[in-house]
This record gives C-alpha cells, sequence and structure tokens, in this order.
C-alpha cells in the first residue's frame, strides 16, 4: 500500500505501475495527477526548484493514467494550491474520489484527513 500526499501522490502512483504485485492500494491526497499541471497554484516554485518545467518532467509519463492497483484520490474544494479537479478529475484515473474539506497543507495532518486515511485503509484492505 502506498500513501503519498501531493507530489508524493504522483510518486506513489508512478512506482505502482511497473511493479503492480507490490502494491495492493494506492490513496493519493491533493495530488495533481489530472489535466494542466499549470492549473494549480504551485507550478512556479516547482519550476523554481527544479530545473525542468512543469509540464515537461525529466521522465516521460502519463500522469493521468491510473495505476493497475485499486486507486483512493482523497481532494478538496478547499485545498487553495492543487486545483481539485487536478487531484480528482476523470472517473477512469482513479477508482474512487473522497473529499475531504481541509486545505492543501493540512490534509495530511489534520485529524480527519487521518480519520480518513485510515477509514479508507480499513475499507479497501479489509
Amino acid at each position: 500500500m502506498l500513501v503519498g500526499w501531493s507530489l508524493g501522490g504522483i510518486f506513489a502512483r508512478e512506482l505502482a505501475k511497473p511493479r503492480p504485485e507490490l502494491v495492493r492500494l494506492v490513496v493519493t491526497l491533493g495530488s495533481p495527477f489530472s489535466g494542466d499541471p499549470r492549473a494549480n497554484n504551485a507550478w512556479r516554485i516547482y519550476e523554481l526548484l527544479n530545473d525542468h518545467p512543469v509540464d515537461r518532467p525529466l521522465i516521460a509519463s502519463d500522469l493521468a493514467e491510473k495505476p493497475p492497483v485499486p486507486t483512493v484520490a482523497v481532494w478538496s474544494p478547499r485545498d487553495g494550491i492543487v486545483a481539485p479537479v487536478a487531484a480528482r478529475r476523470q472517473r477512469h484515473e482513479s477508482d474512487r474520489q473522497v473529499q475531504l474539506n481541509e486545505r492543501h497543507l493540512s490534509l495530511a495532518r489534520a485529524p480527519g484527513g487521518i480519520q480518513l486515511v485510515g477509514n479508507i485503509l480499513r475499507e479497501e484492505l479489509g
């Protein structure tokens, strides 16, 4: 099982693609895997910290392609950094989309977020 917050969710999805036999579930928290990467408020910071544009990653990949394992996309209409549509967009890009009303920096640390992830793990993994 892989749980990733923001860019960590992108890494979790990408890690599960080539080795699905090692991953039972991917949960993303406010991860911008769908749509235009410049539709988010963090793309300028990303480009300042990296040596490439946000829409031309160093490793070629289709971020919106769903890994061949169960996926849950946690998104927030109050995120403020990642556009809600980028974290949940098309139904075929994740198996389940769950709304959590937290700001981006609280998705992984707020009591509601921690409880939600625990509930997802219990539901999905039995």
